[in-house]
C-alpha cells in the first residue's frame, strides 16, 4: 500500500445529552417534538411497547417541507425524503488534499412519515467551527435535539465540525424551519441548478468487484453505500433501511487512478473491534468512535476514516472491515 496513507489516529467519543425536552417550553414553533413513547405537546405519547413502522411517502407529501428548507428532495426507497445541502462555500484541506463538497461536506437530512401520522427528521450538519455555537442556540430554541458532535477529517484547516440532529412529533414543516433557521447561521449557499452528471475518474468497476457492490457517482464522487441487515429503531420507530445507520465510501478522484477516500462504518459494539483492526491492517486511518444517536436500538458505533492511495487498493483495504460487520449493498 502506499506510503501516502496518514498514520495518525484521532479517536474521540462525543455523546452530548440534553434532557428530554417540552416542546411547548423550548420550542413554541414546534409544537409536538419528542422522543417516541414520552407525551409531547400535543398528546402523543408514541405507540407503548410497538414499535413505530415507517409508512410509503411520495414527493408530494414533502411539498411544504421543500419549500421550507428552499430546495428540492429526493424519494429513499419510498419512504424517506432526503435533501443534501453542499458546503461549496468552504474551502478545506486536509494532508493537502482539497476536500470537496461530495467526499465529505454535505450537509444532509431526512423526513420519515410513521404509521401514527407522526414525522421524524434525523440529519448531519457540516458546520464551520467559527458557527457551531449559533448554530447549536438556533437548534435549541427550535426543539431540535443534538445527539452527536464530532469531526470526519483529521488535520483540517479550517476547523469543520459535524452536528446529528433528531426531531420527531406532528408538523414535519416545522421542523424543517427550525432547520432552515439553523443552516441560516450558517454560509451554506442557496440550491443550485443541477448540472449534467460526470463521469467520475476511476476504475469504479474495479471498486465494485473488490468491494462487492455496485455504487454509483454523485458530485464527481464515487459512492458505495451498505445498511444494516438488521431492524434498527430510534426511541421507539423503525428507522428505513440506511436511514441513521449507514456504511458509507465516499472516493474523490486525485488523478492516475489515485483517490482519498472518507466515510464511515455503522457497528454493533460486538463489530467495533475488528472493524477497528481490520482498517488498521489496511493502512486506513482513523478519525472517530462515536455514536450517531442517542436511544437507538441496537445501539451502533460509528468510525470515521481516512486514506489516499489507487481506489481499487483502497477498496480491497476497506473490504474486510465490511465482511466484520452485519450489512449488505443498499438497494
Amino acid at each position: 500500500m502506499s506510503g501516502d496513507r496518514q498514520q495518525d489516529t484521532y479517536t474521540q467519543a462525543t455523546t452530548p445529552r440534553r434532557q428530554l425536552l417540552a416542546a411547548a417550553a423550548l420550542a413554541p414553533v414546534l409544537a409536538g417534538v419528542g422522543y417516541a413513547g414520552h407525551t409531547d405537546s400535543t398528546g402523543n405519547a408514541g405507540t407503548g411497547s410497538r414499535p413505530m413502522e415507517p409508512i410509503p411517502t411520495t414527493l408530494a407529501d414533502w411539498k411544504g417541507v421543500a419549500k421550507a428548507l428552499g430546495r428540492p428532495g429526493n424519494m429513499m426507497r419510498d419512504t424517506a425524503y432526503h435533501t443534501g445541502f453542499p458546503r461549496g462555500d468552504l474551502r478545506v484541506v486536509s494532508y493537502g488534499i482539497t476536500v470537496t463538497p461530495g467526499l465529505a461536506l454535505g450537509s444532509h437530512m431526512a423526513f420519515v412519515r410513521y404509521d401514527d401520522g407522526s414525522s421524524m427528521v434525523m440529519g448531519d450538519l457540516v458546520i464551520a467551527e467559527s458557527e457551531l455555537q449559533q448554530v447549536t442556540d438556533t437548534l435549541q430554541a427550535r426543539g431540535i435535539e443534538q445527539t452527536a458532535i464530532h469531526k470526519h477529517l483529521l488535520a483540517q484547516t479550517p476547523d469543520v465540525w459535524w452536528t446529528h440532529v433528531h426531531a420527531h412529533g406532528r408538523d414535519p414543516v416545522a421542523m424543517a424551519r427550525g432547520l432552515r433557521a439553523a443552516l441560516d447561521r450558517t454560509g451554506t449557499p442557496p440550491a443550485g441548478k443541477p448540472g449534467p452528471p460526470k463521469p467520475v475518474d476511476l476504475d469504479t468497476a474495479g471498486i465494485d468487484a473488490a468491494l462487492g457492490i455496485q455504487g454509483y457517482s454523485d458530485d464527481n464522487v464515487y459512492k458505495c453505500v451498505f445498511v444494516r441487515r438488521e431492524t434498527v429503531t430510534d426511541g421507539g420507530m423503525v428507522l428505513p433501511a440506511g436511514v441513521g445507520s449507514s456504511t458509507a465510501f465516499n472516493f474523490q478522484p486525485l488523478g492516475g487512478g489515485r483517490a482519498a477516500v472518507s466515510g464511515d462504518f455503522a457497528m454493533v459494539a460486538d463489530e467495533v473491534q475488528e472493524v477497528l483492526t481490520a482498517l488498521r491492517r489496511g493502512g486506513i486511518s482513523l478519525v472517530e468512535l462515536h455514536n450517531h444517536g442517542l436511544t437507538d436500538e441496537p445501539r451502533l458505533f460509528f468510525t470515521h476514516f481516512w486514506a489516499v492511495d489507487d481506489a481499487v487498493e483502497l477498496a480491497r483495504a476497506l473490504r474486510p472491515a465490511v465482511a466484520a460487520s452485519n450489512v449488505r449493498p443498499a438497494g
